[in-house]
């Protein structure tokens, strides 16, 4: 049982520790980027790329830590990041 706490922390590279960390702060992250988007809807003027700033910056956040673990690795499928 608890291979299933670890199976995937250890394929990227993480403990089950720093992987709740990882993963909990990119789940906040995009939480209040939602809520963003949503005030965005409602009122245009507000938040115009809160959300995509966010984003962005997740995933040059995540395409480092991969590129740090595994270098030549895009993805946890094993998918080559382009140059």
């Amino acid at each position: 049982m608890l291979d299933s706490f670890t199976r995937h922390p250890h394929s990227v590279g993480e403990t089950y520790g720093e992987h709740l960390a990882m993963a909990g702060g990119f789940g906040v992250t995009l939480i209040v980027a939602g809520a963003a988007c949503l005030i965005h809807a409602i009122l245009p003027f507000a938040f115009e790329r809160t959300a995509s700033e966010a984003v962005e910056r997740l995933y040059d956040r995540m395409a480092s830590r991969r590129r740090a673990a595994q270098p030549g690795i895009g993805s946890h499928s094993g998918e080559k990041i382009a140059a």
